[in-house]
Formats: C-alpha cells, sequence, structure tokens
C-alpha cells in the first residue's frame, strides 16, 4: 500500500512538472519570421537643403544674355524676372546604391531628412511634379534621360529649310530641374549629415514673337512650331541628346501679332566639349499656323537658324512682315465662329502615356 501510494506521489509531481513547462512555453513571446531584411537594416540620416538656379536662358559662354537688356518692360510687356521659373512642388531623390536595388525617395522640394542605407551611393535629384516629361532608361544614372510626350498636327509639314525632313512632333516640357551626386557615401555619424543640392536647369524658354505688318484684324486664332530642337536631356551631365525633335504650341493673339513662351531643353548635343567641331550644321524652323475669322487656315515658315544659334538654351526669337492680304481675310465663310469651331478637325492630338 505504501509503495502504491509513493507511485501516486511520483506520478502525480511528474505531471504537475510537465503542466508547468508547458505553462512557461506557453507564456513566452511568439515572434513572428521577419522577411524583409531591407526594412529593419540600418540606416543613417541625411538632410537634404534644396536650392535652385531659376535661369530661363543661358547663351553660349553659360551666362544669361538678355539679363541687362534695358527695356524689357517696354518692349516685351513684362520684366526679366517675370521669366524665371517657378520652384517646383516637390523634389525627388533617385538612389543608385553601389550595392543593392535602386531606390526613390520623394520629399518636399527645399529637401527633407531621409534615411540612407550604409555605403556608397549615386544620387540623381530631380523635380516630381511635372506632367509632360518623360523619364526613360531609369535603370542607371548615367543612361538616365528626360523627353517628352508626342503631339501632332495635321497641318504641320516639316521643316521647308531642311527639304522638309521629317522630326518627331511633341509638346513643350515642363519645367525640370536636376542635379547629380557622383559618390556618397553614408556612415556612422554623431550628428546629422547635411548635403548642400543646387538644382540646375535642364528646361529653358523662348519668348517668341510674330510681328505682323498688315491684315492681323482677320486673325481668330495661331499657334506655331519650332524644329531641330533637342528631343531629350540626360539627368546627369545636363547634357542634351543629338536626336532632334519639332516642338509644338498655342499662341496668344497680341495687339502687335502672335507670342508665345516656349519651353525646351535647348538645342541638340549640347554642351559636348568633345565633339563640338564635328557637329552636324543644324536647321531651325520657326512655323506660324493662323487661323482667319472667315475658317481659312494659312501657314507662314522663318529660318531662325542663326538665332538659335546664338541663343542655345533659352532667349528671344521675333520675326517681322507678316501679312494677311484683304483677299484672303475677306473670302470664304463669314460664319466661322472661333469660340465654337477652333481648329476643328486640325486640332492638336498629345498622345496620352501608357
Amino acid at each position: 500500500m505504501t509503495n502504491a501510494i509513493s507511485k501516486y506521489k511520483l506520478t502525480a509531481t511528474a505531471a504537475a512538472s510537465v503542466l508547468a513547462a508547458m505553462a512557461t512555453l506557453s507564456s513566452c513571446d511568439h515572434k513572428e519570421l521577419c522577411y524583409d531584411h531591407d526594412a529593419h537594416s540600418p540606416k543613417f540620416l541625411l538632410r537634404v537643403e534644396a536650392s535652385y538656379q531659376q535661369e530661363w536662358e543661358l547663351g553660349p559662354d553659360g551666362t544669361a544674355r538678355w539679363k541687362d537688356f534695358p527695356a524689357w518692360e517696354e518692349t516685351y510687356g513684362r520684366t526679366y524676372d517675370m521669366m524665371r521659373p517657378a520652384i517646383p512642388e516637390g523634389l525627388r531623390m533617385h538612389d543608385f546604391p553601389v550595392s543593392g536595388p535602386s531606390d526613390m525617395i520623394n520629399m518636399k522640394p527645399m529637401g527633407e531628412t531621409v534615411g540612407m542605407r550604409p555605403g556608397e551611393h549615386q544620387l540623381l535629384f530631380y523635380n516630381n511634379d511635372t506632367e509632360y516629361i518623360v523619364f526613360d532608361d531609369m535603370y542607371s544614372s548615367a543612361a538616365a534621360k528626360a523627353t517628352t510626350r508626342t503631339r501632332t498636327r495635321s497641318t504641320y509639314m516639316g521643316n521647308p529649310f531642311n527639304n522638309y525632313m521629317k522630326e518627331n512632333t511633341v509638346n513643350m516640357p515642363d519645367m525640370l530641374y536636376g542635379n547629380y551626386n557622383k559618390s556618397y557615401t553614408s556612415e556612422r555619424n554623431t550628428e546629422v549629415t547635411v548635403m548642400p543640392v543646387t538644382m540646375h536647369p535642364l528646361v529653358f524658354k523662348y519668348l517668341v514673337r510674330y510681328e505682323f505688318s498688315k491684315g492681323l484684324e482677320y486673325v481668330a486664332i495661331m499657334r506655331g512650331a519650332l524644329s531641330g530642337m533637342a528631343s531629350s536631356v540626360y539627368l546627369q551631365s545636363g547634357n542634351t541628346s543629338p536626336e532632334t525633335a519639332t516642338l509644338l504650341y498655342d499662341c496668344t493673339l497680341e495687339p502687335w501679332g502672335a507670342e508665345a513662351v516656349v519651353t525646351s531643353f535647348g538645342v541638340p548635343d549640347y554642351p559636348n566639349a568633345l565633339y563640338t567641331t564635328t557637329r552636324a550644321p543644324l536647321s531651325n524652323s520657326l512655323n506660324l499656323e493662323v487661323r482667319l475669322k472667315n475658317g481659312i487656315i494659312k501657314s507662314f515658315n522663318f529660318d531662325v537658324t542663326d538665332q538659335i544659334k546664338e541663343q542655345p538654351q533659352g532667349g528671344v526669337i521675333v520675326v517681322k512682315g507678316i501679312e494677311i492680304s484683304d483677299e484672303d481675310g475677306k473670302q470664304g465663310n463669314s460664319g466661322f465662329d472661333v469660340d465654337v469651331d477652333g481648329w476643328g478637325e486640325f486640332e492638336d492630338i498629345i498622345i496620352p502615356l501608357k
């Protein structure tokens, strides 16, 4: 009997020990396995402090040619500074680490404090608030470039001063700024690392004026085209591509004629210090298309190659002596209504992004 009782106590004690152990195990914290190691990898803080060069035109020597023109407001109805581009609404840092995948970080226009993985990085900066800019070949900083969306116009025939050579017709680019940091090493510091970033203009403006000498009273609406301009710009270097494109745009009707502020990457293959002597000769045509109040469409072309050559990155382009004859202005359908008909079947088409 005593042995039976002893065996029972031993069995009960063993069972209690097992239950206690199970209770202890069940009270332990359960931790999920982590499959996103990068999210928990160490990151060191970098404060980006951005500033902007709000230049809209630069001459061949890299200086603003029109800044000291003495009669801006009297001649062009605005001040020089009114042409300056605005600071964008947002900034993007495209990170190309030496090891690991690339990353994009959006921030406020003047910069923010961000976390960087340790190691060496190449950094591209550009504004992220564009509508018509298309970013291509973003797999590497060297290949990354900005172009713009296709825009078609059925009545535009091409550059008559270059055998009507056909170019891609495109929409004007939005304002674009850029900066490239070739090598930044992210490492532990006792204080937050500060990186000043100067954002350089990659898009420039041409103030284009078409001055009439006769017949402006017959004109209802106008639009223009500028051929032979760069189709894209490389974000790393700021150099434009050798491929050309024709910019299509609308004009405003002024008391003296037509006007447009045309944005552009500038002339193609520029700047290129290694191959400037072998660059193919450029040809730039300025087109003006007018629709008269009677519905008739007329087109005018001007060779502005010399004006563009002196102003490779923005400036002022003026053509004069445009005439609409009384015969053209008074014939045809006087019932044309510009507010209703506009360009009608000849309306420009902007190709949407895929």
